[in-house]
C-alpha cells in the first residue's frame, strides 16, 4: 500500500521514469509568465509534433545547447549554414522544417519585442 501523501502519476508519466516524473511533478501544468521561457516551451511543443513527448525530454538538454539556450535574439541571426550545422547534431530532433520554423519564430519573437509587445501577454 502506498503512503497517502504520495501522489500517483498521470498514466502518461510513469513513476519508474525519473525524466517523465520530474517533468510531471515540476513543470507540467505550472503556469509560465516569463516570455522567453514560455517561448522555449512553445518551440519544444513544435518539435514534439509527430513524436512522443519523451523524445523531446530526452533531447531537451542537447537542444538547449545546440539552439543557443533557445535565446530568440541569437536564433534570429541563424542562416542556412547554421541550420545545416544543427542538422548534423544527433542530440537534437533533426527536422529541417522544424529547425527553420524555430529560426522564423525567433525572428517573429524579436519583432514583437522591438514593437514593445510581450510574447507572454500575447499568449496569456
Amino acid at each position: 500500500m502506498k503512503p497517502q501523501n504520495e501522489t500517483l502519476p498521470c498514466p502518461w508519466a510513469p513513476a519508474h521514469d525519473p525524466l517523465y516524473r520530474g517533468y510531471h511533478d515540476e513543470e507540467w501544468g505550472v503556469p509560465v509568465r516569463d516570455a522567453r521561457a514560455l517561448w522555449e516551451k512553445f518551440q519544444l511543443d513544435a518539435f514534439q509534433a509527430g513524436l512522443a513527448w519523451i523524445t523531446v525530454l530526452r533531447k531537451r538538454e542537447a537542444m538547449r545547447a545546440e539552439f543557443e539556450g533557445f535565446e530568440p535574439s541569437r536564433l534570429a541571426d541563424w542562416d542556412e549554414a547554421r541550420i545545416a550545422k544543427a542538422l548534423t547534431n544527433p542530440g537534437v530532433i533533426r527536422s529541417p522544417a522544424k529547425i527553420r520554423a524555430l529560426v522564423s519564430n525567433a525572428r517573429l519573437f524579436e519583432d514583437m519585442e522591438a514593437r514593445g509587445e510581450s510574447f507572454a501577454d500575447y499568449v496569456w
